[in-house]
Order: C-alpha cells, then structure tokens, then sequence
C-alpha cells in the first residue's frame, strides 16, 4: 500500500515529528519558543499582548520559563558523538537525552592532553555543531522509503515500504550484473575519516558487486595535485596544534578563523608566543585580521607571487644548501638536447648498483665526478621503499654545467638547479609587482622574514585549488619551504586543510570498505566530463590528451570499452554521505546529459537535499546522533565515537544496515533467479550475487561467518586491523568501549604516514625522509621539482611556473572574476538550510560586492540581483563587501538548488574542465611515482577562472526561469538566431564547436 506524497505542499509530518516533540508537553507555548529558539518573529514581537504585572516579586503569572530554565540542565541519558560532515573538525560532543529525545548537546572537554607546554585541546566545536539537534527533529528530515512519482528534482514522491524500496533496487542490480554490466554500477560518497563505517557501508557493497567507487577529493578541488608531483605524498599535515610551534607562519589562502574554528586557537595563541603571522588572501578575510600583516594578491596570481619570493630567497643566498643537495632533484643533472634527467644507463663506464639503471639519475661531485644519486627509483623496491636510504657519502653541486660522454654521443647537461634560477630570473620584483599588486619590497621583505626563521610554516588552503593551474601554485608554494628546509621538524612543513581527508585507521578501513581487494575506482572529474557530453565539447588539444589517457591506461574510465569498441552509459548510482547533484560543477550538462543516462538514482540521506530530490529512490538513513561509527582528522591525533544518543527517527536505518538489507535482498532475488556467478572481466574473480550478503556480513579476515552484521561491530573491525588503533609491536590497543569513555591519542601510525606518534610531541610529517634518510616516494627518490614527462615538457611545465588561466569569458564582456569560497555558516551544503544559521547571515544565497563594483552597476545593498554570464544565472541578493578587491564577485558556495528561485545554484556558472597535466603517469612505463589512485592522484574539479557580470533585477521584470539568459539560450540569442542551450554554451567556452 502506497500513499502519494507532494513534498512541494508537505509542510509538517504530525504523524511522525510529535513523538520526538513529546518533551514540549507540559512546559508551555513561552517555553516552547524558548526551548527551540524558533518560534515565529510574530510571537517574539507582539510585546503589547503581554499582561502588566503590578508586582513582579509577590505576583508574577509567567513561570513557565523558570520551569524551562531549571530542567534545561536535567537529563535523562548521556552519549558521545559528533557530527559526520567533512569539516576537518573531528569535534567529541557529548549529547544530552530526556524522555528518549535529544535535549541538548555540549562540547566534549575530556582530550586528553600530551603535551603541557601546548595550548589545551578542549574543548572543540562550533555553532553548527551546536545546532545539530535541529537536523534531529528537521522537517525536511527523511523518515521513510520515499519513491519518485513525478519528474526527478519535481518534488512528487510516494511512501513505499522498505520491502518494496529494496526489492525494486535488488531488481536493477541484479539485471545490470547479468547483463555484465556490473562495472556501470557507481558509488558516490565522500572522505571516509569523518564516517568510516558509514563510507565502508556502500563502498563494501559496490565492490562486492563489481561496481565502480568514485574519488572525491579531487572532485571537490580539495586535492591540491602539487603535493603527489613533488612529495609523491597526498596532503601530510602536521596536527594543527603544531602550529603552536613555529616562530613564522603564513596563512596562504586558508580562512583559518573561518574554516579551522575548532583549530583557529593555535593559530592565534602562536601570536601571542612570538610567532609572526602572516595573511595572503585576496580580501581582508576573518583571518586576516588577526594577521600581523596581510598582503592581498590580484585573484590567482599566488604562482607568481610565491615565485618572487623564491627568486629572492636563492638571489640572497638564504636557502638551505644542505637540505637542496641531499633531500632535492637540485643536483640532478638533466639533458639539453631532450629536456630529460639524465639517466646511469646513458653513462658509459659509470657504477651502478641497480636493477634498473636507466631509472638511476646523475649528479656531479665537488671534483667534477659523475656520481650516481641514492634512492633513485630504480635502485628501490617500488615506490616505498624503507630499506633504501638517500644518504649521501659525498658532497654533489648544486651548480653543474657541463658536458657528458653517452651512449647517444657528447651531450650538454644542467642540474635542476641552473635550470630553476633561470626560470626564477623571469620574476623580477617590478614583474611580479605587475602580475600580482603586492609591492616590490613587500614580497621580498616577507620572504627574507620566512628565511630567516628558525621555523616556518605554510597554512595552506583550498583558494589556490581553485583555479585551473592549482598544480603550478602548489608546487610553487611548496618550493619556499624546501628550499629554506623547513620539513621534518616541529613548527614547519606546508600544512594543507580541506575537508577530513586522510584517515588515520588506514588498513581497517581498507579492509572493510574493499574486501575482495579488487578495486575498481574511477576520477569522478573524467567520468563525469565524458558522460556528461562535455568530452565531445571541448577544446582539441585537451580532447586529443584526453582519450591518450585513457587508452594508455594512465586514467581508467567506466563502463569499460567492450571488445567491440563500444562503450555503455552508467546504469545505477548510488549516492549517500554526500550532495553530489549539488555540489556537479558544470552542473548544467549534469542534469541534462548526465543524469537522464541512469536508470536508477538511490541516495541514502537524512534529509531532503537537491541529490535526494533528483533522484528515484531515497533511503532514509540515520543521523550521526543515532548511529556507531569512528570520527578521525589529520587536525588532531585522536579517534572517537558516533554512538546512539536516541533511536533513529521514524522508519530511519543506519548505513551499515541498510546497504546490509539491501545485499540481503540481491542475494534473496538472486537465489529466486537462481542467477549464475559472473566472472569478471578485469579481476581474477566471480561475482556471486547468491553469497552477496553472506559475504557482507562475514569478516574476510578471520573467516567468521556472519561476525559484520552490526555497526558497532564494524568500527571494532576498524580499529582492530589498523596499526594506529592496535600496534603490532605493543599488546596496547584501542578498542570501542575506551573512545566511548574518552577519546583516545593514537597508539602509532601506519605506512600511509611519514612520520611517528610521538610522546610529547605534536604530529609532524616527513621525519622518515628528512631524519631518517628514507627515499621520498617520488621517481628520483628526492623532493621533485622537475618532471621530465613529454606531457610536462611539451607543456612547459617542467619547473613550477606562472601561466595566466584560460580564457573562458572575455573580461570586456564579463569583467568580474567570480569566486566561491566556503562559509562560515555550513559545511559544504550541511546547515544551508538551517533556521539558526541562516539567522547569522542574510537568510538566502548572496552575492558580495565591493562597493565601487556595486555603485557602478547602481547595485544597493540588499537588492536582488543577477549574477550571469555565457552559461548559465542565479538570482540572489546583493551585500557590499568593503573588505573584498575590487573586481570580484564573491558567492559563498554550496546553498542548494532549491533556495534559489530558478532552482539553479552556484556552480550553474561554472563550466567543468580538466587540466591534461593531471591525467598522466609517471614513470610513462609504470606509474610508480604518479598513478591514478582514488584521492591521491587524478584531475581536479576547478571552480575559478570563470569570468561573470553583475545587475539589478529591477521588479518586475522577467523572471530568469521563463526567459533571459538562464531559461536555456542567452540573453539575445546566437548570431544565427539559434538556441545553443546550456551544454552549447559550455562547448562555446571550452572551444569546442558541436554545430
């Protein structure tokens, strides 16, 4: 039985909230307003409805506040938890229950200290933490199946039961498995440390199935690609209370006070202990003005500016010689006539100990003598390898220029060295003053200050992500503190923050999310260009670079090309944990080529985001202060809990059991099909849809039938089979119960980590390279900053170096750069669409104006506007913004589509690009330095580089959902009177011509 719901008309479930409002019974209409904080502005304000009160002490009528006031701090249970969104925070709350609902949650203060001479860790939090209880109760809270009945992102939904929802999914599933179409089966969700059961939930089931899981934080632009071409190192960070530590500290891009609130202590108590800090953001941030000093670059000019100062820093002769010969590629020596490294195969007569000579690279000693570098790929065992040791027993040049005798004949050679002082001589100060508004001296007084440092560090944030040349501006940045050897010690190292993005119990959760150790992962950036129609509509040179990819192999794609040639369109998606319809740039060609080639949407969610209301089925999941689970982040050392506070709301299940319910319904319709395994056409192995749910259930390591079948016995999993958690060389281990009691500081850390816990220290990253002498996991064995792939020399790209973006709209036409930077009052879409939050801010989406871009378009503040240009617009409000550059117009992202009134949102004007330097693999032979690995190397999703105008929506006039430049062609038409629609405009900017 079904009843039809229209969720565009549903404004209250009385049938299934008024269990979880039972506790307003009794406390009054006053104290219900008080207790939420969101009884209407009318009830607040009618003041004059209210009775005198002759004698407040002997006669006072209205005591049910006092009522409120005193139990507020009565409850009836207790539990630990935290809030599952990707934050970076990691924050124990504890949460406070009466009469079986959330009453109230606080900030958990019991981290145990490890380090007296640090500011406390306690108490962590923030005022969307806060505010978690209202997502409890939330009416747009998803308490039952809810099928699709009308158009998906229509809003017209029926309730099904859960039998019927999985019975329907099973169906799909096991069709597309038949059909060996299992490899166009798709999981989307996102970083696995602030959730790790919850991603393991769906991720298992994928892989059981032969699906393909989706990377993320290369998606999102988080993954700052600079790190793996330099470092072969995804974003080691050392714990923010490092901060503390250091004696110098720029904050490059990163909004700390904004998007570090429970770490933004460290940052400004390192001031108060002497540390200088210093503020590179385009506006005059939060952050910036607890800065000792802010410098304010033209929008992503940050490569130039970081190579300036890296010009003076080797000008002035204030680096580091030691660190450049031993920890660096400086000293290698590399071919004029090719622009390669010069490789010991190549070298008559030169000694090498190695299996694999022509991966061994060349220096010189201080007599002249051709010496081979240590550590060189080629004398390792694979990428990692702690045997092998960069050591040097003698002293190499940094300076080399000479010839040497080859097997190809006598050769001109240069060290990296020579090589990059020549590409810094191109930034003079007067150049990069021109290039980036900061004054000659500036630049090169802030970089003489960070030199001179005894330790500095490099906060480094998503701002410079962002645009389309991100890896050069990493690499940049990255190049200042190695060159002033500011790694492997406390107080230094490059510190990037986006998003919880590298999780501590690394193997347990491996383990757990990918049984069958048979990965098929896929760069969501690619698989989304390419099935969203954009591959065909873009420019030819990336196109052309594109399909190499992916038929060298460097970058998978799925569906895989059949024999045939052939290639079929994705199936079945799922999505939970995550926004993905939000959050799609070049969203346009995602709702409209995307999203009609899946016959099947399921998302799992809570609530009722723009990914739920366009899809087919939603499962409601519970929320993170109804479930178990592990919260982790690479901010601090420490594990603890989600744990059940109250029981989930409704007809909700956590992820763990539903996606258990949903193979135990697959194996069910397999077994009526009595469908047969199919073997895999990449793995050694069958998928066995008859045993999917046994196989869910069982724990692969131990064998034991049937031991997985609950969450919390999955988190136990997590933490049994990691080496952070349970150290195989102590019997000291972690188990569920201790976190429950307190939150724990890791025991240890796996080979995922560059450095050890250490008693009484922070976590710094890079110990066992900079310390220990291990080689660097990169192709020479050093820090990187030459890559002699064809790609990166064709491109000339070799060294890091300033290249202006593409142009993606004339700024004659288009003259505001457009920016969308995070928000203080969410997390990714998370708390958008709070009543509280909105309340600190204007309430819907906004646009931020400096006053003169404002006064010359006759924009006030306040006024509705449009913000456009050749793709797409959004309507919002305008708010001047004094502290914002001139020229920019900055939307903070992530407000979701339906709180815009023509349903598009942010990333409506955001074309999707790639940048072919990011699909390569290196070495081209084997990939052991750059390789696709989900989140570690693939190409990132861009947000800027695109280009927008601003103007008033005068009342009355037409709306942007029935006509203009949003409703589907442009304001005034092609030049030939046709209708591009909204994927032609994005071959338009990305130069493709699909007419």
């Amino acid at each position: 039985m079904t009843d039809t719901t229209d969720t565009t008309d549903e404004r209250t479930r009385n049938d299934v909230a008024a269990a979880r409002r039972d506790f307003l019974k009794g406390v009054g209409a006053a104290a219900a307003v008080g207790a939420t904080g969101l009884g209407s502005a009318q009830d607040l304000t009618e003041m004059n409805a209210l009775e005198v009160v002759d004698d407040p002490i002997g006669d006072y009528p209205y005591r049910d506040w006092e009522d409120l006031y005193r139990e507020e701090w009565d409850w009836d249970g207790k539990a630990r938890s935290t809030h599952s969104v990707n934050c970076t925070g990691s924050c124990s709350w504890q949460v406070y229950t009466r009469n079986g609902q959330v009453w109230r949650e606080e900030q958990a203060g019991d981290y145990p200290r490890f380090d007296e001479s640090l500011p406390d860790p306690n108490p962590r939090g923030c005022q969307k933490g806060a505010c978690f209880t209202d997502y409890v109760n939330a009416e747009h809270r998803v308490t039952h199946p809810l099928r699709r009945t009308g158009e998906r992102g229509e809003g017209k939904w029926e309730r099904v039961s859960w039998d019927e929802a999985l019975t329907e999914i099973a169906e799909e599933v096991v069709d597309a498995v038949e059909d060996e179409e299992y490899d166009a089966i798709s999981g989307f969700t996102p970083i696995p440390a602030m959730s790790p059961v919850s991603f393991a939930s769906g991720s298992r089931l994928v892989n059981l199935l032969g699906g393909v899981s989706h990377s993320f934080y290369d998606w999102y632009s988080d993954l700052p690609p600079g790190q793996p071409i330099t470092w072969g190192t995804q974003t080691e960070n050392a714990e923010s209370a490092d901060w503390y530590n250091a004696d110098y500290i720029i904050a490059w891009g990163s909004n700390v006070n904004v998007t570090r609130i429970p770490d933004a202590k460290y940052f400004l108590e390192a001031g108060y202990d002497g540390a200088k800090r210093v503020g590179i953001f385009t506006d005059y941030s939060q952050t910036a003005i607890h800065c000792d000093e802010w410098i304010g670059p033209e929008p992503g000019s940050d490569t130039a500016l970081a190579l300036g100062m890296a010009r003076t820093i080797v000008d002035e002769g204030l680096y580091d010689e030691e660190h450049l010969k031993e920890q660096t590629d400086m000293p290698l020596l590399v071919r004029e006539d090719t622009g390669k490294f010069l490789r010991a195969s190549e070298v008559p007569g030169l000694d090498v100990d190695a299996d694999r000579p022509e991966k061994v690279f060349v220096m010189a000693d201080a007599d002249g003598g051709l010496r081979t570098a240590p550590g060189s790929l080629g004398e390792r065992d694979g990428q990692h390898d702690a045997s092998a040791s960069i050591e040097l027993d003698f002293d190499p040049e940094l300076a080399v220029e000479r010839t040497v005798d080859t097997d190809d004949g006598t050769v001109e050679t240069r060290s990296v060295w020579l090589n990059l002082r020549e590409e810094l001589s191109a930034y003079t100060p007067e150049r990069v003053h021109d290039l980036t508004g900061v004054g000659e001296s500036t630049h090169r007084r802030i970089a003489r200050e960070f030199a001179d440092a005894d330790r500095a560090k490099i906060i480094h944030g998503k701002g410079v992500n962002d645009w389309y040349h991100n890896d050069l501006g990493n690499r940049a940045i990255q190049l200042l503190v190695t060159l002033t050897g500011n790694l492997g010690r406390q107080g230094t190292g490059l510190d990037h923050y986006v998003g919880q993005e590298k999780i501590w119990t690394y193997n347990g959760w491996q383990r757990l999310s990918f049984p069958t150790g048979s990965v098929r992962g896929v760069p969501t950036t690619l698989w989304t260009y390419y099935h969203a129609g954009i591959m065909e509509n873009t420019d030819p040179d990336t196109a052309a670079r594109i399909r190499e990819s992916i038929e060298k192999g460097w970058m998978p794609l799925y569906p895989s090309e059949r024999d045939d040639g052939s290639r079929p369109d994705p199936r079945i998606m799922f999505v939970w944990r995550g926004n993905y319809f939000n959050q799609a740039k070049g969203n346009v060609a995602v709702e409209e080529e995307l999203w009609p080639k899946l016959d099947l949407v399921v998302d799992v969610n809570f609530r009722m985001d723009s990914t739920a209301l366009n899809s087919d089925i939603v499962l409601p999941t519970a929320s993170h202060y109804e479930k178990h689970d592990l919260s982790e982040t690479d901010m601090h050392t420490y594990v603890h809990p989600f744990t059940p506070a109250v029981e989930p709301l409704g007809e909700s299940r956590t992820d763990w059991e539903i996606f258990r319910a949903l193979a135990e319904k697959i194996q069910e319709v397999a077994e009526e099909r009595d469908a047969g395994p199919v073997d895999d056409r990449q793995f050694d192995r069958e998928i066995d849809l008859q045993s999917v749910h046994d196989d869910y259930v069982r724990d692969w390591e131990t064998g034991e039938a049937g031991a997985l079948a609950e969450d919390r016995a999955a988190a136990e999993f997590i933490l049994e089979n990691s080496e952070e958690t349970n150290p195989s060389d102590s019997d000291e281990r972690i188990e569920f119960g201790d976190i429950d009691e307190q939150p724990r500081r890791l025991l240890a850390t796996g080979d995922h980590w560059t450095s050890d816990i250490e008693e009484g220290e922070a976590y710094a990253p890079w110990k066992d390279y900079v310390q220990d002498k291990e080689p660097w996991p990169t192709f020479t064995g050093r820090q990187q900053y030459y890559i002699d792939h064809d790609w990166f020399l064709e491109l000339g790209e070799e060294l890091p170096t300033h290249k202006e973006g593409p142009v993606l709209q004339e700024k004659a036409e288009y003259p505001l750069s457009y920016n969308t930077p995070h928000s203080r009052w969410s997390i990714h879409s998370t708390w958008r669409d709070d009543t509280k939050m909105l309340r600190l801010q204007r309430g819907e989406p906004t646009v931020y104006l400096n006053p003169d871009d404002a006064a010359e378009r006759g924009i006030e503040d306040g006024d509705t506007v449009r913000v456009y240009n050749d793709l797409d617009s959004v309507e919002v409000q305008a708010k001047i913004y004094p502290s914002g550059e001139p020229g920019t117009a900055r939307h903070f992202f992530s407000w979701e589509r339906f709180q815009y009134p023509d349903r598009n949102n942010f990333n409506s004007l955001v074309p999707m690009y790639m940048k072919p330097t990011q699909l390569v693999q290196y070495p081209e032979d084997s990939g052991e330095h750059l390789h696709f690995f989900p989140n570690y190397w693939g190409p990132t999703g861009v947000n800027s580089d695109v280009r927008v105008e601003v103007e008033p929506v005068e009342e009355g006039t037409e709306s942007v959902a029935s006509g203009g430049v949003g409703s589907g062609g442009t304001a005034e038409g092609d030049a030939d009177g046709s209708d591009r629609g909204p994927l032609g405009r994005v071959s338009d900017l990305l130069g493709g011509d699909d007419r």
